[in-house]
């Protein structure tokens, strides 16, 4: 809407000219008691939160649409409106209307955007609420992100061929509520389709690294970025540079908790892509995203809401360094085996609050009384903690230790100032302690006691006057004075100071009156401004050890996430796994799936065993649907993760080597925003691994080329694992119904078949989740078909269709491969021990084509086109 600005009312004009600068926000306009909006917006708000649409009149012929919301209540709305996707500007009344002359002075004093929530009531105390920003110059790319309730701030910058796809890594490890991105970066990241976040276009000029650098040195007060060592990440500079400025000029007050930058050390971390993530359900399960039934969920046994944040981070991106993972095994081994210790620090740690966030809250100046009473409670464990920690032998538990602030001043500074009990605002008054500040206690004693003191002075006049009528009153212009009559004015003494002459008497003040009357009068607002002043005082103290704080805070995350995974681990039968350099391969006895284990109850999960080493970098799996191919796969991942962040594993024996990278190709979706198949993302999940696994990766792959025809599947498949095997050399389990792959075993060094026991007797199937050497011929495609439920007329003709097929051309539909290798032309295929004509011209042009020189794929691409030539005619 766009009405005629010149018959509006001053207020209306104003809302005008405020909506002009924040367009594209939902503007929040304070009027009393209510944040109102006006026009396009109140339409708008009015439908998604489903509120009561009215009009106002502003001097225009028709109403314009108005809905509101109460003030005391807009997180709960302005929380529904940033889940939607919508941003909100608050403006936000800067008088006093009572003290205002004409319109009450308004102006934006924050806008809130996804990225940018700090509100206790719209956060997820358990998951930090991460802005991110992305710079692309058409070659490498530059990733900085911050979370505003802790002042957390990174940077980090990808180059070379696959900079996008590991700057797409990097920040799937962080689940960034807001992507804000250059514009040459917008056809390159896939934020939306990958982190389900549409990314905000922001202004180009922020990117240029000299304006990034002069933006970041104002923040931290500094000449040079020298200090904080990221001088070789200029892209992540100029991503940092505009992530900053944006919440300048979003937030629009001090941030000085955002107070350095640290550099992620990519080296020393494993990131994934999204279709890992996704398919290991680490954070979220596949089906409904939610926490529950995913490895973050099993291990969630923290204390605080930092931990929760510290655990999630650590899952998110586990570790590559040795020594640092052994640092964290050696801890937990120390706090499951130390009763004493485990039982100390579950106890004291329940009695710590979120110091992270309430530390930012410090820096944000969004403290209220209810903050500064958690901060104190908080402090007072402190020394607790410390001493518990203490008691470790462990070198990361004593290091932690050392981390651990006590804050003696500050803790019986707070302690003494703040009520048990205070209110959660401090408009008020009323929680700041009573002894304290001996003002404070007299304002509060006048604003009870006033009336009774004026009674008994009074009362003391008249006994020290004579003067029995004498009366204390008050009135607006002269405020508390003693009032004589005529007859008495004899009796007056010389202290008495006059101050006005009526008809019938006099009216005075004493020295003692006006003292009275001092504390009486407004005792009550200069008790709450009092109140107002020392609160800002204890912001100032508490400024002053916000870094502390957060130090502290970070220490006691990491020492909550041991015990969690303490916790777990003494409860599931878990044990410490061996890993490091020096361990070359991934060896593990009677693995199990800790999260599918934990659902169905430890006595109803079969374990298995995994050797992956130099005789054996390639485990071909084989075996029907349902038998528990993915399942075992994802365990054998897991337990390598869950090693890697640093927590005993779900087996009785593992040794792990260090692994950098954990890819999986599992499943199949298609990808409808990009318009893209099933087949199609399975190429661009297989292609991404090619490029990017190496040979000290692990993977996962499930059904490589069932997307497409048999024969096209298989030849992929089959060209995908010998580069798998032969180029890269990554450990790796392939998962497969393409049995021909079985025959590679004793073909290729390093391949070694498995498969899924299944008792069969019968036309019942029993799937006995055992992994087994050897391969399988048979899928038991149909016999899974009956157990899901399809009819039974249905499962009878595929029966008769699949013995149809097998007599036709053998015994396995799908073998149609050539042995090329070792120089051999020994048939493989079921279908050249047919006896009709066009298997004997197939066979003829064959031996014409050199198929003896040719690669497996190229023997099969053949095949394939002689295939259909013949039965073409």
């Amino acid at each position: 809407m766009n009405p005629d600005r010149s018959k509006m009312s001053p207020m209306m004009k104003h809302y005008m000219d405020v909506k002009d600068q924040y367009p594209d926000v939902i503007l929040m306009y304070r009027l009393g008691d209510f944040y109102e909006m006006f026009f396009d917006d109140a339409v708008t708000v009015s439908r998604e939160l489903e509120l009561t649409l009215t009009g106002r009149d502003c001097g225009l012929e028709e109403r314009a649409p108005m809905c509101g919301v109460p003030y005391h209540a807009v997180d709960v709305y302005i929380s529904r409106l940033i889940a939607k996707g919508y941003k909100v500007a608050i403006c936000e009344q800067l008088s006093d209307p009572k003290a205002s002359k004409g319109m009450v002075e308004r102006d934006v004093v924050r806008v809130i955007t996804p990225g940018t929530v700090v509100e206790d009531t719209i956060l997820d105390e358990r998951q930090n609420n991460y802005l991110a920003s992305f710079y692309y110059n058409g070659k490498d790319c530059g990733i900085a992100y911050a979370d505003l309730s802790t002042g957390e701030f990174k940077i980090a910058q990808t180059t070379g061929e696959n900079s996008v796809a590991e700057a797409e890594n990097i920040l799937n490890s962080v689940h960034a509520s807001e992507i804000l991105i250059n514009s040459e970066a917008k056809n390159v990241l896939r934020a939306e389709a990958i982190y389900r976040v549409q990314p905000t276009l922001y202004y180009d000029y922020t990117y240029r690294k000299s304006e990034a650098e002069r933006i970041l040195c104002n923040q931290f007060g500094v000449s040079t970025l020298d200090a904080f060592e990221v001088g070789d990440l200029p892209m992540g500079i100029s991503a940092a540079g505009a992530l900053m400025n944006y919440l300048i000029e979003t937030q629009k007050r001090s941030l000085s908790h955002i107070s350095s930058i640290q550099k992620v050390n990519q080296g020393a971390l494993m990131f994934f892509d999204s279709a890992t993530r996704r398919n290991l359900e680490l954070t979220e399960t596949i089906r409904d995203r939610r926490k529950e039934g995913t490895l973050l969920w099993l291990l969630d046994k923290t204390v605080t809401s930092m931990g929760a944040r510290n655990l999630r981070r650590w899952v998110d991106a586990p570790l590559r360094d040795e020594i640092a993972i052994n640092e964290r095994l050696s801890a937990v081994g120390e706090i499951i085996k130390n009763t004493r210790l485990r039982t100390d620090l579950s106890r004291v740690l329940e009695n710590v609050r979120d110091l992270e966030r309430l530390a930012g809250k410090v820096a944000y100046n969004s403290l209220n009384p209810r903050d500064v009473l958690a901060i104190a409670n908080s402090l007072v464990v402190l020394p607790v903690v410390k001493s518990v920690l203490d008691k470790g032998s462990a070198p990361l538990i004593k290091r932690l230790a050392s981390e651990i602030r006590l804050f003696e001043k500050e803790t019986a500074i707070l302690c003494k100032a703040i009520n048990n009990d205070p209110p959660a605002v401090i408009g008020d008054g009323g929680f700041i302690a009573d002894g304290f500040n001996d003002d404070l206690d007299q304002y509060r004693e006048a604003e009870l006691n006033g009336r009774q003191w004026i009674r008994e002075l009074e009362s003391k006049e008249r006994q020290l006057t004579g003067i029995k009528n004498l009366k204390i009153a008050y009135n607006h212009v002269f405020g508390y004075y003693i009032e004589v009559t005529k007859l008495n004015m004899d009796l007056v003494p010389e202290r008495y100071q006059r101050k006005q002459t009526l008809a019938n008497g006099e009216r005075y003040k004493t020295d003692e009156l006006i003292d009275l009357e001092n504390k009486v009068l407004g005792a009550h607002d200069k008790a709450v401004a009092l109140e107002q002043a020392i609160f800002a005082q204890l912001r100032s103290l508490l400024l002053g050890i916000v870094k502390d704080m957060v130090a502290t805070a970070n220490a006691i995350a990491q020492a909550d996430t041991l015990l969690s995974f303490a916790l777990v681990s003494i409860e599931n039968g878990y044990v410490k796994p061996t890993i490091g350099k020096k361990i070359k391969a991934i060896h593990i006895v009677s693995g199990r799936h800790p999260v599918v284990e934990k659902l169905l109850g430890r006595n109803h999960f079969t374990p298995n065993d995994t050797i992956l080493d130099a005789d054996c970098k390639t485990m071909v799996i084989t075996g029907p649907n349902m038998a528990g191919k993915s399942t075992y796969m994802r365990q054998v991942a897991i337990i390598v993760l869950m090693a890697h962040i640093g927590c005993f594993v779900p087996a009785e024996q593992a040794e792990i080597c260090l692994v950098d990278r954990i890819f999986t190709r599992v499943g199949a979706s298609d990808d409808l925003t990009n318009a893209q198949s099933t087949f199609m993302v399975e190429m661009i999940e297989v292609a991404g691994i090619l490029h990017n696994a190496t040979k000290d990766s692990l993977l996962i792959m499930d059904e490589i080329g069932r997307g497409t025809s048999s024969v096209d599947g298989l030849s992929i498949a089959w060209s995908v694992m010998e580069y798998v095997n032969n180029v890269i050399g990554a450990k790796t389990l392939f998962a497969t119904h393409y049995h021909e792959l079985t025959e590679l075993e004793g073909k290729l060094a390093g391949i070694k078949n498995y498969r899924v026991l299944v008792d069969e007797t019968g036309e019942t199937v029993v799937f006995l989740h055992r992994i087994a050497r050897g391969g399988t011929n048979k899928s038991f495609g149909i016999e899974v078909a009956g157990m899901a439920g399809v009819p039974r007329v249905v499962l009878d003709r595929a029966k008769e269709v699949a013995k149809q097929l097998s007599l036709r051309e053998g015994t396995d539909t799908n073998s149609i491969m050539v042995d090329t290798l070792g120089g051999s032309t020994q048939k493989q295929m079921s279908l050249f021990e047919q006896k009709d004509e066009n298997a004997e011209r197939i066979l003829n042009i064959l031996k014409e084509t050199n198929v003896e020189r040719m690669t497996p794929v190229q023997a099969l691409l053949v095949l394939s086109d002689l295939i259909e030539r013949a039965n073409n005619g």
